[in-house]
């Protein structure tokens, strides 16, 4: 079996509706590990793919070369002063390439221009590369932002960010 390290292909950044197929099972693939590390999640399916349209919104998913959908994450407005980041996924094969940080980087640029000054987030406890990714990159701890969130479990997150002219929507990037 050859790596993904070892591909001759370049990952590739692409923004997709978040209702299309491609978005929908990664969403639940992230859906089933969450359950499975605590037994409770917000299923994807009550999310509306419009909370991710831009303006006011981006949806990525990350992909070798041609081949299958192996990362995703979007940002949503919550109000004007904050966007939110949502359905971070890395599939297991793709897992400590550098997908995560790539796809922050991504919408933490789109939302430059758009408004908002703050960017947050929820993780679980659990998940330990997620939180180092984010503190990493900037991110602090915060009170919950989400109301009847258990805080045994989640953790929630803040970037204040400054603002600059909008940038251009993505298409397809190579990352």
């Amino acid at each position: 079996m050859t790596s993904l390290l070892q591909a001759d292909h370049e990952w590739t950044l692409t923004a997709v509706p978040y209702g299309s197929p491609d978005a929908r099972a990664l969403a639940q693939a992230l859906y089933q590990e969450q359950l499975a590390t605590y037994g409770t999640a917000d299923d994807p399916e009550a999310t509306e793919s419009a909370e991710f349209d831009a303006p006011n919104g981006l949806f990525l998913l990350a992909r070798l070369g041609d081949g299958p959908a192996l990362a995703c994450g979007g940002w949503r407005t919550l109000n004007t002063a904050a966007a939110e980041i949502k359905r971070m996924y890395v599939a297991p094969p793709a897992r400590g390439q550098g997908l995560g940080r790539r796809i922050l980087a991504a919408l933490e640029q789109d939302v430059l221009g758009r408004g908002p000054t703050e960017i947050l987030l929820e993780t679980g406890i659990r998940n330990v590369a997620a939180l180092g990714l984010y503190t990493a990159c900037g991110y602090e701890p915060i009170r919950s932002y989400v109301p009847g969130r258990n805080p045994e479990i989640n953790r929630a997150l803040r970037k204040v960010i400054r603002q600059q002219p909008a940038s251009q929507p993505h298409t397809s990037l190579p990352i």
